[in-house]
């Protein structure tokens, strides 16, 4: 279905869109692809018997806004033309489909929950779930493929990041699907204790019509605010990663990628390949999803910048690259770096 907002700049060149200001650009949730999504989010809110109707509204990215019942949504994801935009620049559009979309509406949704009502407060969430206040907690949770202790709702086994994520990708199970089905999934693992327990929760608050904690609603990063053009949001972007990852893995790449030439650009083959390679390496290193995808995400941009294509023997370029960014993450768990500048 054609978004009803029909922009000037629909039909502009990279370069011409580039240079507007994303406060020029206009988006809004109205009239966006965006719009029946959310509708949806409240509509089985609803169903649940749920109060609460988070605001969303159109950011920089994904993200709930701290002791907010705000869900804040990537502008780019409000029109065709910058999703379009977005992929030739960082190579993936997250929630760039409308079942991806719905999967993170109702994670956020879980976090605006939680900041609204306060249940991580209660002695049993942190039980379940962990103590949100301890600085340990992050390597506590080490991605394990395997463990029956997480549901599966976002990909690389996101609940494993963190107790507030782990409580989100919960609710959003319970939200999304059928307590017949969850009950059937997640039977004799111990994240169904936790389903049963957010299950209690939202009927306690659907049963008492527990209102919302109020709360000033704030919106940070706000698209229709931000003053800076697309080239510079996707510089800073840029930017970022190279800080991390400097220009010392060229030769690697250049070494990886070389051989006869085929007509793939190695960025796309590494896009390609990314949602195999990603769980393969976080599954036998033991590293956190959220490090290894950063990497492979920067070093995509690496090769783009660099105009590498691929081989014409990609089963053994697939073998090499893995292979390369296993050594990477292992030093990475050992040293804190992911490679000794020589």
């Amino acid at each position: 279905m054609p978004p009803l907002f029909d922009p000037p700049w629909a039909d502009a060149r990279d370069e011409e869109l580039l240079a507007m200001r994303i406060c020029d650009l206009g988006v809004r949730v109205e009239g966006s692809e965006l719009e029946p999504l959310i509708l949806q989010l409240h509509a089985e809110l609803e169903a649940r018997g749920l109060a609460l109707r988070p605001g969303c509204y159109l950011g920089d990215e994904w993200f709930t806004p701290t002791e907010q019942a705000l869900i804040a949504i990537p502008f780019w994801l409000a029109h065709p033309r910058l999703k379009a935009l977005e992929l030739r620049q960082v190579l993936e559009v997250e929630g760039g489909t409308p079942e991806w979309c719905l999967q993170l509406l109702r994670h956020e949704c879980g976090h605006a929950i939680d900041h609204v009502y306060r249940f991580s407060r209660r002695r049993k969430w942190r039980r379940l779930f962990g103590n949100t206040d301890n600085d340990a907690t992050p390597d506590i949770y080490r991605p394990r493929a395997y463990s029956k202790s997480f549901v599966r709702h976002l990909a690389n086994w996101y609940a494993q990041a963190h107790p507030d994520e782990d409580f989100a990708e919960t609710f959003a199970v319970w939200l999304g699907t059928p307590e017949k089905e969850w009950r059937a999934r997640y039977r004799r693992w111990k994240a169904l204790e936790k389903l049963e327990y957010v299950d209690e929760l939202m009927k306690e608050a659907a049963a008492t019509r527990m209102p919302p904690r109020r709360v000033p609603l704030r919106r940070i990063s706000d698209a229709s605010r931000m003053r800076k053009t697309l080239a510079r949001y996707y510089a800073e972007r840029r930017k970022q990663y190279a800080e991390d990852y400097p220009d010392f893995y060229d030769a690697d790449l250049v070494a990886i990628f070389s051989g006869e030439p085929g007509e793939e650009s190695a960025a796309r083959f590494m896009r390609r390949g990314r949602k195999v390679i990603v769980p393969s390496v976080v599954r036998w290193t033991g590293e956190h999803k959220y490090t290894v995808d950063q990497l492979v995400r920067r070093l995509m941009l690496r090769c783009e910048s660099l105009g590498l294509t691929t081989p014409t023997n990609q089963p053994r370029l697939m073998m090499d690259l893995s292979a390369y960014l296993a050594a990477l993450v292992t030093n990475h768990l050992h040293t804190g770096r992911f490679k000794r500048s020589v």
